[in-house]
């Protein structure tokens, strides 16, 4: 239960509602234990005396008494939804907060399955058994407590029956609830994976469909639907026997109480109407016992899916900010990495940068080539802190980046990636994105200095032409262009191109290097390209090999010192690229 206790403090806001419900419930449990000796008093004086005036007058109690404990247990009901759907509201603030600190290297280690599913399904689980606590938590052991006490005061010969069947029901119950809470950590487990298929589904539906893989694809969501179903039964399997169990207990205690209660009935030592309130308190001890079994359930799955949210939110940022981070800097954009190694998941897995030094100045556009797996992409995501370097600094105008805020530092580079990444809403929305009070002029501009322009004036409603979902009504091309205007509009002092023209034609992506001239000249860029023609005028090539810098220069100097970066450029260019030699 540790990892519950943590979420304890979440439920502070609703104190007073958390206070307040159990009271409430306890009014409506004394009155339903006041029933069954109302029904006592009926018979044993009521009816067996003819006394009509006492019935009227118990009867109308017992109506004063059921309207009383309606009204407690409907007001406990009402602040307990308040309390559990407040609670849910917040967890999820605060766990797409949470979500919202980590590094790449978090978001590697959970996936986007797993994180959908501990801040939907988890906290719903959660929610439910709060709802279960500030209702069944105080019911079921006051009604148990409360029927036992007046079983014993209603007929003490008959409470070795209930002495026997007790434990029998609490040994059933232990074991059941042994069983069964790991089986709903499993189904928790299978649920990530489920939402880990349907989610890259639908992300790559257009793969899917472009390479005809729809029936791979449903085989897969087939399998780890049927592992969900599998797990889910034998979970359900094993609790489901519980309330049959319970009810043949209570029934068996009913048949003994009438057994012997009947004998002493018909002897003279017991009233009819005594006999009937303790059936009665039998039935309520014995049900809030099955009442408390399933709420102990509930609760062991909530600590399933309580200990998964903790997960995420006792998760530390690999990327943090360091004590007195520099929040103001005015950055030059002269890059250097000095000596920097860097591995995915720390020291698990093999380096994919080995000792990479160089420098980058003010202005200077720097191009990385080399082979797919080379270190590229993962060399230029450390300037930004996507991750932190494993050994070794990189350093901005002579300051170690994390000495930097991350946000001081981020806005202050601009990136345009290769799989562009859009937002629903208008296309000036998502350029503005990374400077959202920036003017319709600075919008203008980025666009056109990304030869996006064009093509936004040729939509009806140019720049508020609405997106759908990760702008999937633009073509890759278009995507990218406006991934660059949205880079080019924050005026950062680094501007990374991940490969970013990869999508466009070699005309378009020609007009958008002219366009970027001089503007580039404004920023220390780097640019990954997989066509060489794209770089062949940049100030320095760095050519990555194996993770290590095997060459760096401009393109005449590696063409006459760099076999890798000549037989990159006769691979591309061959004879036809000789003017460019």
């Amino acid at each position: 239960m540790n990892s519950a206790k943590k979420l304890i403090p979440y439920l502070k806001p609703y104190l007073l509602w958390v206070i307040i419900a159990p009271f409430l419930m306890m009014l409506e449990v004394f009155m339903d234990l006041l029933q069954p000796r109302m029904v006592q008093r009926v018979i044993d004086q009521g009816v067996a005396q003819s006394d009509v005036n006492l019935v009227i007058q118990t009867g109308l109690l017992m109506l004063v008494i059921a309207v009383i404990g309606a009204f407690g247990g409907m007001a406990n009901g009402y602040f307990a939804e308040k309390v559990s759907q407040g609670f849910g509201a917040d967890m999820r603030e605060v766990l797409f907060r949470k979500v919202q600190s980590f590094s790449f290297g978090n978001l590697d280690q959970f996936g986007t399955g797993q994180l959908i599913t501990r801040l939907t399904n988890d906290v719903n689980q959660v929610q439910e058994a709060i709802v279960m606590i500030l209702r069944m938590m105080v019911r079921a052991p006051f009604l148990l407590i409360g029927s036992i006490i007046m079983a014993i005061l209603t007929s003490p010969e008959l409470l070795f029956i209930l002495l026997i069947l007790l434990p029998v029901e609490l040994v059933v119950v232990l074991l059941i609830i042994r069983k069964a809470t790991p089986l709903f950590t499993q189904v928790q487990d299978r649920l990530d994976k489920l939402n880990e298929v349907m989610q890259e589904n639908l992300a790559g539906v257009r793969v899917v469909k472009a390479f005809g893989r729809a029936p791979y694809e449903e085989a897969r969501f087939s399998t780890a639907n049927t592992n969900l179903t599998n797990k889910s039964i034998q979970a359900g399997r094993t609790v489901a026997f519980l309330p049959s169990f319970m009810m043949m207990t209570i029934n068996m205690g009913v048949i003994g109480v009438l057994w012997f209660g009947g004998t002493n009935v018909t002897s003279g030592d017991m009233e009819i109407g005594q006999l009937i309130a303790f059936v009665n308190y039998l039935f309520i001890t014995l049900f809030s016992l099955m009442m408390v079994s399933q709420m102990v359930i509930l609760v062991a799955r909530a600590e399933a899916s309580a200990r998964r949210i903790d997960e995420v939110l006792s998760t530390v940022p690999d990327v943090q900010n360091r004590e007195q981070a520099l929040h103001e800097a005015g950055l030059q954009g002269r890059v250097s990495f000095e000596h920097v190694s860097f591995k995915y998941n720390g020291d698990e897995s093999e380096p994919v940068l080995i000792d990479v030094s160089f420098t980058a100045e003010p202005g200077e556009v720097v191009a990385l080539l080399g082979t797919t797996g080379s270190g590229k992409s993962s060399l230029v995501h450390l300037i930004p802190r996507y991750y932190d370097a494993s050994a070794g600094r990189v350093m901005i105008d002579g300051i170690d980046v994390r000495d930097l805020d991350i946000a001081t530092l981020r806005r202050k580079i601009g990136v345009a990636l290769q799989e562009s990444v859009l937002f629903s809403g208008t296309i000036r929305d998502n350029i503005r994105y990374g400077r959202p009070d920036a003017s319709e002029e600075e919008v203008v501009a980025a666009a056109k200095a990304a030869q996006a322009h064009d093509f936004i004036q040729s939509f009806p409603e140019g720049y508020d032409t609405q997106l759908g979902q990760r702008g999937v009504n633009l073509s890759g091309g278009q995507k990218q262009r406006i991934a660059i205007a949205r880079a080019l509009l924050l005026k950062p002092a680094v501007l990374i191109l991940d490969d970013s023209t990869s999508a466009v034609d070699v005309e378009t992506e020609a007009r958008i290097q002219e366009a970027l001239q001089d503007i580039m000249r404004q920023h220390t860029s780097f640019i990954i390209a997989q066509r060489i023609s794209t770089v062949l005028a940049a100030d320095k090539i760095l050519v990555l090999d194996g993770g290590k810098i095997a060459a760096q220069g401009t393109h005449l100097e590696l063409m006459k010192t760099s076999p890798i970066y000549r037989d990159i450029y006769s691979s591309q260019l061959g004879n036809g690229g000789a003017a460019y030699a």
